[in-house]
């Protein structure tokens, strides 16, 4: 199942709570760790978030981000791209298979989306998200669903168009996939699109999964050709 969606206030709502058959496995409070070298912004997000997100910590650069996920363990991570030593790829690269990172960056960038994918992160948002959004795609973040903000998801459409190209016409993700990104990119919520395609948000968050899964391994092989490539060990 997919994570409930919190209302305006941070708090679920109570028909989403009663159409959840698996709630007693979800967390109703989510650790959170803030990653930005900016105070305001952190004091910012913090203040979004709500009362079903705890911030057990916060940090102003990657290496201290790195040691607070380390020290708190979070459910989930919020983190600048750009920050001092390192920035957010290093963060998502050190603990992504620790927890959840979602990158939330001013940088519509399609290389910094897809490097940040290829790092470990499995979100990626857009500062001026507003505050709903934000609530909501960090929940369903925290609860393990891959996110990011619709006009990025076109950017990873046109990856799969330009891999697709590079083989010879082969394509890298299935049909379904395709249709799943398609609508993703429309702005439309898994619960939307598994309507459309007449299939579970569950099975939409695994495409979505999928899809990210095969970009990352993708990315890594290019690093790794590039590296060789040009003499990089």
């Amino acid at each position: 199942m997919t994570a409930d969606k919190p209302s305006d206030d941070g708090t679920n709502s109570e028909d989403d709570k009663g159409s959840n058959t698996g709630g007693s496995s979800w967390k109703t409070n989510v650790t959170v760790v803030l990653a930005d070298d900016h105070p305001i912004w952190r004091s910012g997000v913090r203040a979004d978030l709500g009362e079903n997100f705890h911030v057990v910590g916060e940090a102003s650069d990657a290496k201290e981000a790195v040691a607070t996920i380390k020290k708190h363990k979070p459910d989930l991570v919020v983190c600048d791209l750009n920050m001092p030593h390192g920035g957010g790829i290093k963060v998502a690269k050190e603990c992504g298979e620790m927890t959840n990172i979602v990158m939330l960056t001013v940088s519509e960038a399609e290389r910094d989306l897809l490097d940040a994918v290829a790092a470990g992160a499995c979100g990626y948002l857009v500062k001026s998200t507003p505050p709903d959004e934000l609530r909501d795609k960090l929940w369903r973040a925290a609860h393990g669903e891959p996110v990011f903000s619709a006009q990025l998801a076109g950017l990873v459409l046109g990856e799969f168009r330009r891999m697709s190209k590079d083989a010879g016409g082969v394509q890298p993700i299935s049909e379904r996939e395709r249709e799943v990104l398609q609508y993703v990119a429309r702005g439309h919520t898994y619960k939307e699109i598994g309507e459309e395609l007449f299939i579970s948000p569950k099975t939409v968050e695994n495409h979505v999964r999928n899809i990210l899964g095969k970009l990352h391994l993708n990315r890594k092989q290019e690093l790794v050709r590039y590296a060789l490539e040009h003499g990089i060990e």
